[in-house]
């Protein structure tokens, strides 16, 4: 691979130390072997250069948790959402997520790739790096491996790395909506073992309406045997048992969190569970957003997400992601960025990913500001000038 030397950097965000003013990254087969300042920089060879010119770079972006993978979308329900109608509202008429499921069946697998590839070419030119891809539209054995399928190939043929995580408990499907043990019945015994060479986790929605703590403790032990790790949607919509579930199983991640208590914090901070707070959805469904300075003060890790989904969080922006949580969730403007870079990598169990630092992967984005506070100062404009994959320019102006 290409060797590839950034000259002229005003700040670089290493995550692994200060800032550092007028900086020099060097990158080899794909990773860093320095990244400091220029004074201390060793011998540059004859390595590719991109002059920054006094631009700001972070580590690449690690969205760590969507479903970018689906068909369809529920702009309609969005309308109603804004004339006051609550989740539970929407699901009882038909709509949420078995909504999507019926869209997604109703498609072919070439056409949810090509779908779920656009949406993550643009996460890619706004400085996603890294992305985590959830199934769970599905909802039947054919269509879960199928959305698993796509989430693979997004990560084989667009410059990003994917993780995988097996959803299919998101929902009951309309064919057992009176049959909840059958359903379980079919995750556990039919899904899990199709979609363990698939997916890298296996995820379940803890939530009223949803499935239950011990539900869903069953499908988590059932997944564990097959060498899945566990990340939990926990304590999205009311306080259901979720993050004490993650806790006790140690989970990778607990998911959400916006009703959260402190003494869930402090049992997730011992297990070692990572919080991956999505904002988004909060801002969308017009909920309280999850106590992020209040996790990080009992000790846990911090991650940040878009959840891109066509409900209730149609984000492709971690820039967007990264404002609402500054401005709404009370983030300070360092902890947003290392919650979008280091946050979710750790989350993802990826420790060379997330910082900038000799022998961690050479995954960055060049910010056209003067600083990465620029990133949520100015959210509703994509301010990456390159996005850098492995030592290799991916996106950006002059691509």
């Amino acid at each position: 691979m290409t060797d590839l030397l950034l000259t002229g950097i005003g700040r670089l965000t290493t995550n692994a130390g200060d800032t550092v003013a007028d900086a020099v990254v060097m990158i080899v087969d794909g990773e860093i072997t320095y990244a400091g300042t220029s004074s201390g920089a060793p011998d540059q060879g004859r390595a590719d250069r991109v002059d920054c010119e006094g631009r700001a770079v972070i580590p690449g972006f690690v969205d760590a948790h969507t479903h970018v993978v689906f068909a369809g979308d529920r702009a309609d329900e969005f309308g109603l959402k804004m004339q006051g109608a609550s989740y539970a509202d929407i699901a009882g008429l038909g709509g949420g997520i078995v909504s999507t499921v019926a869209a997604t069946r109703a498609a072919g697998e070439d056409e949810l790739f090509q779908e779920a590839a656009a949406r993550v070419r643009r996460m890619i030119e706004s400085g996603t790096t890294t992305i985590e891809i959830k199934s769970g539209y599905g909802l039947d054995l054919g269509t879960e491996m199928a959305l698993l399928r796509v989430a693979r190939r997004v990560g084989d043929e667009l410059p990003v790395t994917v993780k995988t995580t097996f959803l299919g408990a998101h929902a009951l499907p309309p064919e057992y909506r009176d049959d909840r043990k059958g359903y379980l019945d079919l995750v556990v015994e039919e899904m899990l073992p199709a979609a363990a060479p698939l997916a890298d986790y296996c995820d379940v929605f803890v939530e009223e309406g949803a499935f239950s703590v011990d539900e869903a403790l069953r499908v988590f032990e059932a997944a564990a045997d097959l060498g899945m790790g566990a990340r939990v949607h926990a304590e999205q919509l009311t306080h259901s048992g979720g993050a004490a579930l993650a806790a006790g199983i140690g989970a990778v991640s607990a998911d959400h969190l916006d009703h959260v208590t402190v003494d869930d914090a402090g049992a997730l901070a011992e297990a070692g569970v990572v919080a991956v707070l999505v904002p988004g959805a909060s801002y969308t469904l017009r909920s309280p957003q999850a106590p992020g300075p209040m996790l990080l003060d009992q000790g846990m890790t911090v991650a940040l997400a878009t959840d891109c989904n066509p409900g209730t969080s149609y984000l492709e922006s971690m820039s967007m992601v990264m404002s609402l949580a500054v401005v709404q969730m009370g983030l300070s403007i360092d902890q947003a960025i290392h919650a979008a870079t280091r946050g979710g990598a750790l989350s993802l169990q990826m420790p060379d990913h997330g910082l900038l630092s000799p022998g961690s992967a050479g995954d960055l984005v060049i910010i056209d500001a003067p600083s990465a506070a620029h990133i949520p100062y100015r959210p509703a404009t994509n301010l990456v000038w390159k996005t850098i994959k492995a030592g290799r320019v991916v996106a950006g102006i002059g691509h």
